[in-house]
């Protein structure tokens, strides 16, 4: 039977359609088509949906490891810092307390805005609100500090104190927590509520361990905020002159137990910092990352449920494992990028004002590119699946 040239671009477009689907249609007589099984795709393309779900979510491939067995976590997630690819997650978008793990987000609002270098007098004012129990880097008011200082002060001792003063000098506590949530919002952090811009126990106030991989993601984008988050120790002015010179030293040390060796934590080779945290309703909390063979991961963990104090290093430590054996070896199963804008539902018409628009992978709403092939099929059967890309 002779096809007509229309009948052949129908078969022709369908052909395209189908394979950007998964299979391949190959005619078994005139007139005739079956589907066949395509060759196993090398990438796939995320269910934006997934890290909203419950549980562990997780999209393995052949041969890839499995995950660790001892994670207690009530949320925990790993990420490729580099493509933002989530590798597998747990409860990724449940807000918990975040404790100091905040002051990622505080670091990258306000590191911006304020000057890098030059120093500040401190005053009762911006001491006076410190909440009880914080940890603090011992800051005196009426001394003059270098402002590199005072960040040494948030990143290595957790210092409440030096968040107040930063804060007074970034218009304000009640300002600098607006801004906060604007850059949440803006990075794509939805689940952050910013109560206490210094991570202190507050109603309300809460973040995920999808936000928190993404502060710590955006944060080693900024050479000094990677810089401070990577610093083992350094000496802190006890005394000062007016300039800020310091009269005596005394040394400080990054809480992260992974970076340090502390406590019998075993340090974690390659590791670059970022943020721990602990109170009393928050549990222990960790955002982290390290670099091995050209790859930087991600690991966030929020309030093991056993294992006491350390655990929250070791799970982290596990997953950061699994994460580097597991790279290119698992799907992943979402995206540390902002949203973007969803594709368009109008199917783009051939040789039409869209066509050199469609020759370009359509953008996903998680920053994901969809195969052109998908976007660009013909009839119903196209419609049909891009709608379904669409409600993933």
């Amino acid at each position: 039977m002779t096809l007509s040239p229309s009948v052949r671009r129908r078969l022709s477009c369908a052909a395209a359609l189908a394979a950007g689907a998964g299979v391949v249609l190959m005619p078994a007589s005139a007139g005739t088509v079956r589907a066949e099984p395509a060759p196993p795709r090398a990438a796939a393309p995320p269910d934006p949906g997934l890290l909203h779900r419950d549980g562990v979510q997780l999209r393995p491939r052949e041969g890839s490891p499995a995950l660790p067995e001892d994670l207690s976590a009530l949320s925990w997630l790993v990420a490729d810092a580099g493509s933002g690819e989530v590798l597998a997650a747990h409860n990724a978008h449940v807000g918990l307390p975040p404790a100091s793990t905040m002051k990622t987000l505080f670091a990258l609002t306000a590191l911006p805005r304020l000057p890098r270098a030059g120093t500040h007098t401190v005053t009762e004012a911006e001491l006076a609100d410190v909440g009880e129990g914080s940890s603090l880097v011992g800051l005196d008011a009426g001394r003059t500090y270098q402002v590199a200082d005072l960040w040494k002060g948030v990143f290595l001792s957790s210092g409440n104190d030096a968040v107040h003063v930063l804060a007074a000098m970034n218009g304000g506590w009640a300002e600098t927590a607006a801004r906060m949530q604007a850059r949440a919002r803006a990075l794509g952090a939805r689940d952050t509520h910013v109560v206490s811009p210094d991570g202190y126990d507050a109603e309300g106030q809460v973040s995920s361990a999808y936000d928190l991989a993404v502060f710590g993601r955006a944060g080693l984008a900024d050479p000094d905020f990677a810089r401070y988050a990577a610093l083992t120790d350094a000496p802190f002015p006890g005394d000062t002159d007016a300039e800020g010179r310091p009269s005596w030293t005394y040394g400080i040390e990054n809480t992260n137990r992974l970076l340090t060796g502390e406590d019998g934590v075993g340090t974690y080779p390659g590791l670059i910092g970022i943020k721990n945290g602990y109170t009393s309703e928050a549990g222990y909390t960790l955002v982290t990352a390290a670099r091995r063979d050209g790859r930087t991961l991600l690991a966030t963990v929020m309030n093991p449920q056993r294992g006491g104090a350390f655990a929250v290093y070791e799970e982290a430590r596990a997953l950061l494992d699994w994460g580097f054996a597991a790279a290119g070896r698992v799907y992943p199963v979402g995206s540390l990028e902002p949203p973007r804008t969803r594709p368009s539902r109008a199917l783009p018409q051939a040789g039409g004002p869209s066509a050199a628009a469609s020759a370009s992978p359509a953008q996903s709403h998680t920053g994901y590119a969809w195969p052109a092939a998908l976007l660009a099929g013909a009839g119903v059967a196209g419609a049909a699946l891009v709608r379904k890309v669409k409600r993933s």
